[in-house]
């Protein structure tokens, strides 16, 4: 029988769409830090005014605008991480749209994390993120923020460990769970979901670890135990 995975190798992640202009501030996000105390944040719809939060909170900060947006992507980490990228996704033929979405990915530690915002096109939205489950190239990644998909997702190699909360009210009525994170070679030991704050959003908590980390540690622990059994069954023969 095999113990608890050790603390130290969970990462906290907490993933909050903001709400642009009109919904968290720097101080609320500060505020966020401070309470929950995570390892990685992942933001969405992150104006400028949030470039302040190293100036609170020490740690790593790193916005993505989007071309033609005010908003963008963003991500704090207690830790050094790589210098993100942007990962452009596929985008809608139609005229008049926007400018295509772009995935934030950064590899903290072990673990390479894609920060979204999709598009709301539920075709659309799932071949965006076949796009960044094919760049991830086997590797334990977790794709995390505000998917704007209704229904299940299902991406080979990937399984949803998200809270099962709704995480948005259209029209402050319906209840959407748009706020998921798909991972891929990792474990989920805790999940769940914040209060709104000011946003429109609930933040989504997971608490994720390398599943073969989990899994070398476990055959090592066993591997010693077994030479215990082994070294008292030796001793006993001799007495």
């Amino acid at each position: 029988m095999t113990g608890p995975p050790n603390r130290e190798n969970f990462v906290k992640v907490i993933s909050w769409n903001l709400l642009r202009l009109t919904g968290a501030s720097v101080e609320d996000v500060a505020r966020l830090l401070e309470r929950e105390k995570p390892d990685v944040l992942l933001m969405q719809e992150v104006t400028e005014r949030i470039d302040l939060l190293p100036t609170l909170v020490p740690g790593h900060f790193h916005r993505q605008p989007w071309p033609g947006r005010i908003h963008g992507l963003a991500i704090w980490t207690r830790h050094h991480h790589i210098a993100p990228y942007a990962l452009p996704l596929p985008a809608s033929r139609l005229p008049g749209r926007l400018p295509r979405r772009r995935a934030q990915i950064v590899q903290v530690g072990d673990i390479t994390f894609a920060n979204v915002h999709l598009s709301h096109g539920q075709l659309l939205n799932r071949r965006q993120l076949a796009r960044i489950a094919a760049s991830m190239h086997g590797k334990p990644s977790a794709i995390v923020g505000d998917y704007n998909a209704v229904g299940p997702i299902l991406i080979p190699g990937y399984i949803d460990v998200g809270p099962i909360e709704p995480t948005h009210y259209g029209s402050n009525i319906v209840p959407f769970r748009l706020d998921r994170c798909l991972v891929q070679r990792l474990r989920c030991s805790s999940t769940g979901t914040l209060a709104f704050g000011p946003s429109d959003h609930r933040p989504i908590m997971v608490e994720l670890h390398i599943a073969e980390a989990g899994a070398k540690r476990d055959l090592l622990r066993a591997t010693r135990h077994r030479i215990a059994r082994i070294r008292a069954a030796l001793r006993q023969d001799n007495l």
